[in-house]
């Protein structure tokens, strides 16, 4: 007989294994899928936790041999041990990773290691057992977009996985993709001493963000040292010889250039990771872009399974999962619940970091939505410039009628701290008025946040 519980989880990922804690916390028998030999999925393992150690290390690294003399501090020549810097991510890594393990025994998850694939509504198969279940919630997540001509074999052309676990600086490193990922590699690999070359198809960096913001940290990434290529595509990638040769091309076509790299790094993009699972024999429908079609409660177009996290619509983020994650479980429980997608950060963890929640100034201006702008500079904040670090803004976007928050961006430092704020704003329906009257503690980075708040309506005291 198969063993029975309430809830499959298939992945344990940032959104599966939410969704398989808040269950168990809600009184269901749980199991959760999971091929990988460690919980926590591509987040934990393999992209957010993992890159964010590199970015800390790296950052380090370049504060110490930068920095410090602007602040009466000598410590000779700088050097870097890239093997302990990846065994300090690794050690990262193994703790977070180990601590879901540790969540899963106390709150009574049976963990199943094998892929999973659904049978039937209510029956996962894994390794040729079959499981039975009231509710399946399908979090099987993401994978690197591939690059049509450019052939991936993560030592010399590596995707974000690859991308970690260089042995070696590389002297030159290309990245393909001027988005989250691409930034945030390229700067690790910069500070460490690699040229780097990021080639973008659009003319900008960060599609999606804020242009005006977007134009300011390209401006910043370039006095780091990044070299940019927008409005270029990478038609070709020879690896046979002893460099990678990538053919690049204009956007719109033209006259076929030459560059060579010691690695290249394909960033552009994600994909929902969802073969294997046997959602065609189901007759369960995606969407035009491989995810998962699911309604406002998750649901799939086959009763008794949902669906959350990068394997459907919105943005891939392990918070937004993990959102949807504890909400499908309240749901299941019979109780209500939501996810704001309006209150949704973004942050690159860059130095200085970038974060946005809300509408961007181009998509207000597209939908007709007539707004004001309210903008302070981190050169005028008191914090900032005791810490050295005045690059950048807050720039608030409200509407003009109302004054509710409509968006906010932030580019400068501790960035992705700070959006929370106005993340709960949006949230809560606040207006600028609102967030500028709460006091703010002096000196904080976040006086920049109510000074903006001023500066929407043509008041901030500071400038």
């Amino acid at each position: 007989m198969s063993e029975a519980f309430d809830l499959i989880v298939l992945g344990a990922g940032p959104g599966g294994y939410v969704s398989a804690i808040r269950a168990a916390q809600l009184g269901m028998r749980v199991a959760c899928v999971e091929g990988r030999g460690t919980l926590g999925g591509t987040c934990l393992n393999v992209g957010c936790i993992p890159s964010k150690a590199l970015l800390q290390s790296s950052e380090e690294f370049h504060h110490a041999g930068h920095a410090l003399s602007a602040h009466g501090i000598s410590v000779g020549q700088v050097a870097f041990d890239l093997a302990k810097m990846q065994a300090r991510k690794n050690a990262v890594v193994e703790a977070n990773v180990k601590g879901v393990e540790y969540l899963f025994r106390k709150n009574k998850i049976t963990w199943i290691k094998g892929w999973g694939r659904i049978a039937a509504p209510g029956r996962v198969e894994v390794n040729g057992a079959a499981y039975e279940a009231k509710h399946i919630v399908i979090a099987s997540g993401s994978e690197s977009t591939p690059l049509r001509d450019v052939a991936v074999d993560e030592k010399r052309i590596v995707t974000s996985t690859g991308g970690l676990e260089f042995d070696a600086v590389p002297a030159h490193l290309v990245v393909i993709g001027a988005g989250y990922i691409g930034l945030e590699l390229g700067s690790v690999w910069r500070r460490l001493g690699a040229e780097v070359t990021v080639i973008e198809f659009l003319d900008r960096i960060l599609p999606g963000m804020d242009g005006e913001v977007a134009k300011q940290f390209e401006r910043i990434l370039g006095r780091q040292g990044l070299k940019f290529r927008l409005g270029t595509k990478v038609v070709a990638a020879d690896a046979s010889g002893n460099a990678v040769r990538l053919s690049l091309q204009p956007r719109e076509g033209g006259e076929t250039s030459e560059l060579s790299a010691d690695a290249v790094l394909v960033a552009v993009g994600r994909r929902a990771l969802t073969e294997r699972l046997g959602l065609g024999e189901l007759g369960i429908r995606l969407d035009g872009q491989g995810r998962i079609a699911t309604d406002e409660r998750f649901a799939t177009s086959v009763s008794g399974i949902h669906a959350i996290g990068d394997a459907i619509a919105g943005p891939m983020l392990a918070h937004k999962a993990m959102d949807e994650g504890a909400a499908i479980a309240e749901i299941l429980a019979g109780r209500v619940a939501h996810v704001n997608y309006h209150a949704i950060p973004g942050v690159v963890y860059t130095w200085p970091e970038v974060a946005a929640v809300g509408k961007t100034e181009e998509e207000l201006k597209a939908a007709g939505t007539a707004y004001k702008v309210g903008k302070f500079p981190f050169t005028a904040t008191p914090r900032a410039r005791a810490m050295g670090e005045t690059d950048g803004f807050v720039k608030i976007l409200a509407d003009a009628t109302t004054d509710a928050v409509l968006g906010a961006h932030i580019l400068g430092p501790d960035a992705g701290t700070l959006i929370a704020e106005l993340a709960m704003a949006i949230a809560f329906g606040a207006s600028t008025e609102d967030i500028a009257e709460i006091s703010h503690a002096h000196p904080t980075l976040s006086e920049a946040i109510k000074e903006a708040a001023l500066a929407a309506d043509g008041r901030a005291i500071h400038l």
